[in-house]
């Protein structure tokens, strides 16, 4: 593979090795392996970041801006805020095309959390991710869009913790999780809690 800018490099470095650590795990995938498989020399590799570490904790990193870039995205041209949660909702990370593997990476930090360095990476991610959906609700909340009974961090919280149920099933391969056998969706259920209707 020819010379490429230096972050160019970077990032294809960093996609080869989420593809390569969502296959064989962090702790078993080597440099040397992704090395051949982003088809430059380990030296290379090094010259970006200094440890496998340090390319992991860049992946956390790259999954939580990711995750925000594609939720403003998808928020793009909505200005109604009960609308805009109704799209968060509807919008889970984990289970995107683009979204899959990086979030498969991300759950294996919790085979690491006694490294302080991959734990503080994560906890930076989902304070990322809890303050962009706890001002979205806060917005909502303040145009009577989504309920009031609890703070708008509180149902932020919840967000991300069903979130990553649902997530963590999914990527096992578990089939109508999270559906009911009249094909009603978790996702349905937090949106009228969140959203109700009355609120529009």
């Amino acid at each position: 593979m020819g010379r490429l800018p230096a972050q160019k490099r970077r990032e294809q470095l960093l996609e080869c090795a989420a593809e390569l650590f969502a296959r064989r795990g962090y702790a078993r995938a080597t440099t040397a392996e992704l090395a051949k498989a982003a088809g430059v020399t380990e030296p290379i590799i090094y010259r970006h970041f200094k440890s496998k570490r340090d390319l992991f904790i860049a992946l956390i990193e790259t999954t939580a801006e990711q995750t925000l870039r594609h939720w403003k995205e998808r928020l793009a041209g909505a200005s109604d805020p009960g609308e805009r949660l109704r799209r968060l909702i509807g919008e889970n990370p984990m289970v995107t095309a683009e979204g899959s593997t990086p979030y498969r990476v991300l759950l294996q930090a919790i085979t690491e959390t006694g490294d302080e360095a991959i734990r503080d990476a994560v906890e930076r991610h989902f304070t990322d991710v809890h303050g962009f959906l706890a001002k979205e609700l806060r917005k909502a909340q303040e145009e009577r869009k989504s309920m009031k009974s609890f703070s708008p961090e509180l149902i932020a919280w919840t967000l991300i913790h069903v979130g990553l149920g649902y997530g963590v099933l999914k990527a096992m391969g578990l089939q109508h999780q999270g559906e009911d056998p009249q094909g009603a969706h978790v996702q349905d259920l937090i949106e009228r809690l969140v959203v109700p209707r009355h609120a529009d």
